[in-house]
Formats: structure tokens, C-alpha cells, sequence
């Protein structure tokens, strides 16, 4: 292929109430606000050199507007979108000042229905770092990957990692090997973008990158002490797959949010994907308190690069399966 994704990058949603999402993100999280207007908010992690990884949207609907990939250089995006056009699929370029603080961009909705979006360039802002005076809540580095429910995980799979140059790091099979969930990667963990098996286009969560086990930890007395006792979903607790340290949250608009730390090196490329059973019940949970039903079942729509409305959804290619709890 002749252009290159870097990784996943940034995220817009679209939210009901920015006061209340920034008492959430900045107050609580701990990121940064770069910037902020009465429509938007921009926020970024410490360890990030650009102006934001989280765009939100004041709008009447929550949803996902698009998920952002950085690409290595401009003229990838004119690769990307002769590929999105030669599959029939929609595209929309953004013009340079379209959008603040971001170079040209180019949305597009895949085969599963996400919103998608490619750019090169966003504004430089002061990398954080070592600005440990300005460590708060979950002290989150940076954005890490993005979870999506899609009706049919191989398509998705084939065409992200046969379209798009993505590798699979682990992934769920039931009986007859057929894929029931996926991990995919461009940067060198496990994963920028999973698949899971459910009613879709939906973000199933967005995931963010914390510096050590303790910030999940002290987040989590953050968050109580704040009041969010209930925006507390599951765990702490750590998967088998990815070997991930885990906390999931939902925001005020029930948007998923996952705290996340402990993963691996997956830059070797005799490494292989790793296989994990439908029936194992380590593969979600090697250890920690059973699962909700919300966490198996519910999910955010995408908003139409077009229209701007909710992407219609689609029921499942293959039946849902639970995976039995040990503690």
C-alpha cells in the first residue's frame, strides 16, 4: 500500500453538556484543556506534543463524530482516499481551517460503518511531561486505542488489516475458529483499534494510556471523592487479553472511557497474533469482579460523515456469548 497510518490519535464527541463534561475529563480525569470555546472543548494528555486527543462537540445527541488517525505524511491522505473510493465507500475531505487547530483531513466511513478520519497535521502545543505539579486524577499520558461493537468482526478484520497495513496482536475464536473479536495494531502494543461482536457501528470505549497501576488506583478515590462512585463500571481488574490493569468508566453522557496500563511489545513481526478461546473465562477477566451486562451490551453511536445523524445500526453476524466469571 502506498501510504502509512501512525496510530490512533484523536477522537470527537459529541456531547449534551460541556460544563458537566469538563467537571468529568479535567476535574476528575485530569486532562489537559488546551483549549475551549462555548462549543468545544480540546484536551490533551500530558505526554502529547499535539493540541488534542479529545474534541468534544456540544450538540443535542451524544455520539462519536469520528475516530482520528495520524498518517505518516500529506499525501498519504490522497492513498487513503483512492482506496476508500475504489471500495464504494464515503468520503469527505475537511479543509485546512475547517476544523481548529488541524491541517487537511479526509473523513470516511469504512465497511462496518465507523467514522473514520485521516490527518497528517495538528498544532504542536507544550509536552507535559515532567510537569508533575500538574498530575491530577487518573494523570492520563496520551490516547491508546479505541474498542468498536461491529455486526461482522472478519469483515472488519479483512479490512483493516489487508486495506489499511493494521496487525493482529490477539484474538477471540469460537469452536470452529471463526473470529469473534479482534486486537489490531499500527503503533508497536497490543492494539489501536478492536473488534467485538454486537449490534453495530458502536464505540464499545475509548481507551487511555495512564503512566502506572497507581494512577488507576488513585483515580478511582479521585473519582468517589468527586461523587462518581456510579460512573464506575468495572473493575479494577486485569484482562487476559492485552494484559491489560483495566478501569472502565462511563461519562456523563455514557460515552465508555477506559483507564489502561500493562500491555506489551508487539513490534517483532514473527511475534503472531494470540489465540484465545470463546469459552476461556480468563480472556476478558484474568482477574477482578464479575462483568455487568452494560459492558457486554451497550455502546455509542456514530454519527454519518454526511448527514451528521446516528449511523443506522445492524444486528450481529454471529450470537452473542458471555464468558463464564471465576474470581
Amino acid at each position: 500500500m502506498d501510504f502509512s497510518i501512525i496510530r490512533i490519535a484523536n477522537i470527537v464527541m459529541n456531547v449534551t453538556d460541556l460544563e458537566r463534561s469538563r467537571k468529568f475529563y479535567v476535574d476528575a480525569l485530569g486532562f489537559i484543556e488546551t483549549e475551549s470555546d462555548e462549543n468545544n472543548i480540546y484536551l490533551r494528555g500530558l505526554e502529547e506534543h499535539n493540541h488534542h486527543c479529545v474534541h468534544l462537540v456540544k450538540a443535542d445527541k451524544a455520539g462519536i463524530v469520528v475516530m482520528g488517525y495520524k498518517v505518516m505524511k500529506e499525501s498519504d491522505l490522497d492513498e487513503i482516499e483512492k482506496l476508500f473510493k475504489s471500495k464504494g465507500l464515503k468520503t469527505k475531505w475537511m479543509p485546512k481551517g475547517t476544523q481548529h487547530a488541524m491541517g487537511r483531513a479526509l473523513r470516511a466511513q469504512d465497511v462496518s460503518g465507523l467514522s473514520l478520519e485521516f490527518y497528517a497535521e495538528m498544532d504542536k502545543v507544550e509536552r507535559l511531561l515532567q510537569r508533575y505539579d500538574l498530575y491530577k486524577g487518573a494523570r492520563i499520558q496520551r490516547m491508546d486505542h479505541v474498542n468498536c461493537f461491529v455486526p461482522d468482526v472478519l469483515k472488519a478484520y479483512d479490512f483493516f488489516t489487508k486495506e489499511l497495513g493494521f496487525a493482529c496482536s490477539e484474538y477471540t475464536a469460537l469452536e470452529d475458529d471463526t473470529y469473534y473479536a479482534t486486537w489490531l495494531h499500527r503503533k508497536q502494543n497490543v492494539h489501536d483499534q478492536a473488534f467485538m461482536n454486537g449490534e453495530g457501528p458502536r464505540l464499545h470505549h475509548v481507551g487511555f494510556w495512564l503512566p502506572d497501576p497507581l494512577a488507576l488506583i488513585h483515580a478511582c478515590d479521585v473519582l468517589a471523592s468527586l461523587g462518581y462512585q456510579a460512573s464506575i463500571e468495572r473493575g479494577p481488574g486485569r484482562h487476559g487479553l492485552s494484559n491489560a490493569f483495566f478501569l472502565y468508566l462511563r461519562d456523563p453522557d455514557g460515552i465508555r472511557v477506559e483507564l489502561y496500563n500493562g500491555d506489551y511489545l508487539t513490534s517483532d513481526p514473527d511475534l503472531g497474533p494470540i489465540k484465545w478461546d470463546i469459552n476461556d473465562p480468563r480472556r476478558q477477566t484474568f482477574w477482578g469482579s464479575k462483568t455487568p451486562d452494560s459492558w457486554f451490551n451497550e455502546g455509542t453511536p456514530f454519527v454519518d460523515i454526511e448527514t451528521g445523524v446516528h449511523t443506522d445500526l445492524k444486528p450481529p453476524t454471529l450470537a452473542p456469548r458471555k464468558p463464564q466469571h471465576l474470581i
